[in-house]
């Protein structure tokens, strides 16, 4: 392939080309992934023809959706649905919501039916153990609701998720954020929705980057002090609580958090400029055989994978094997790309998680729920494909090639037709 070129387009409207390198092509694992826990959070496929213009209900595209979530297990990842990634307040509707979480659960149970997918994962997997999906209070459309207004709304949810068979991740509320007036009421309203579960969930903490009505969740601007707020409610009874994914692109507040929890709960990390470090770990407390304790490392639940899924498992393989060295120059390379994905606005990742999937083809359109495709300009998708190209997170580059040089045209640039040189 080194004949084929790709044509990226600068901030200053300038055309260059660069030489499209070969696929990388990561093997896919043979078995369950051992070392860590990872979770791929993954978008929603619009149909093509539907109203997806922004206030409008998602019209999803079930097939497309569903075949994402089954290439993200074919790579022995799980799946975080029905979370921003999703465009969770951003498009995705409390209906339409319920049943995305009801169609991934269906998936992820004939998943384990398949002995394709069946063999990634373990012999005892159940269906949360391929998906968990996202618990909040966005079915009741109030502006303001009272605490146990948003403790009845935050189980009605769970329960439905629960009835699914999928995991829970209890989200952020905005409506707990607006009202609550201290650390107590947050530690209120999360423990009386916890007695209710019944399987242990993950605890998100959403940082304002990826959404602004969050600031001081948990109680507090000063993210040490949210933090004691969070973890004395995952003390208070940490048999409800399987992790906590942290989403604050602060990796110093991730490791002091992790460091303190207790023993069975996992850290998942949900920052995606740090991960590499973060998942790797420093090994600067390994055992003699090179093996790190819980709280020296993070698990991951991470909407970086969705757009890294082949990379993102081949590190994880290394690390089973050992190769330490290995699994950190992948989720470098990989986090090269999703600093860029994740840069300011970063509540507009979503249109990068959207743009490498339709790259990647993995569906058949560059579009979004709410129209949301229209979020990032061109050079910045520009410099999406070449961070994929050159970090080997393109699939399959001629098609990618083809489809961004397609997206140019369409946009008046003058490049030539196909990737040749």
């Amino acid at each position: 392939m080194e004949s084929l070129q790709l044509t990226l387009l600068d901030a200053d409207g300038s055309l260059r080309r660069i030489p499209l390198q070969e696929a990388t092509g990561f093997a896919p694992p043979t078995g369950p992934l051992r070392s860590r826990t990872v979770y791929a959070a993954v978008h929603v496929v619009p149909t093509v023809h539907g109203d997806n213009t922004p206030g409008a209900p998602a019209d999803i595209d079930w097939e497309a959706t569903l075949a994402f979530r089954r290439a993200m297990w074919s790579r022995g990842l799980g799946v975080a649905d029905a979370m921003d990634t999703a465009q969770r307040n951003m498009g995705l509707d409390p209906v339409a919501t319920r049943e995305l979480i009801a169609r991934t659960a269906d998936a992820a149970r004939a998943a384990l039916a398949d002995p394709q997918y069946a063999a990634l994962f373990p012999a005892d997997a159940q269906v949360r153990d391929l998906v968990v999906a996202g618990v909040s209070t966005d079915q009741r459309s109030e502006h303001e609701l009272s605490l146990e207004e948003i403790v009845e709304a935050y189980r009605e949810q769970l329960a439905a998720t629960e009835a699914t068979g999928a995991g829970a991740v209890l989200m952020a509320s905005r409506h707990l954020a607006r009202v609550a007036a201290s650390a107590a009421d947050y530690e209120q309203v999360y423990r009386r929705v916890l007695e209710t579960a019944q399987q242990p969930v993950v605890l998100h903490w959403l940082g304002t980057a990826f959404d602004p009505q969050l600031e001081g969740y948990f109680g507090s601007t000063d993210t040490a002090v949210a933090a004691e707020t969070l973890l004395r409610i995952i003390e208070a009874d940490p048999a409800k609580i399987r992790g906590v994914k942290m989403s604050l692109l602060d990796a110093a507040a991730e490791v002091a958090v992790r460091e303190r929890l207790p023993e069975g709960v996992q850290m998942l990390t949900g920052d995606d400029f740090h991960f590499s470090h973060l998942i790797v770990g420093d090994g600067t407390r390994a055992a003699a055989d090179g093996t790190l304790g819980a709280g020296e490392f993070s698990h991951a639940l991470l909407g970086a994978f969705s757009v890294t899924a082949p990379a993102a498992s081949a590190a994880v393989q290394a690390l089973d094997a050992g190769d330490v060295a290995e699994a950190r120059r992948i989720l470098d390379a990989a986090e090269q790309l999703a600093v860029h994905v994740f840069s300011a606005p970063t509540f507009h990742y979503k249109t990068g998680v959207a743009f490498l999937a339709w790259l990647n083809g993995h569906q058949p359109a560059f579009t979004m729920i709410a129209g949301l495709h229209s979020a990032r300009s061109l050079p910045h998708l520009s410099r999406i494909i070449e961070l994929a190209a050159t970090t080997g997170n393109l699939e399959d580059p001629q098609l990618a090639a083809e489809r961004w040089h397609a997206m140019l045209r369409l946009a008046g640039y003058d490049v030539p037709n196909g990737a040749s040189a």
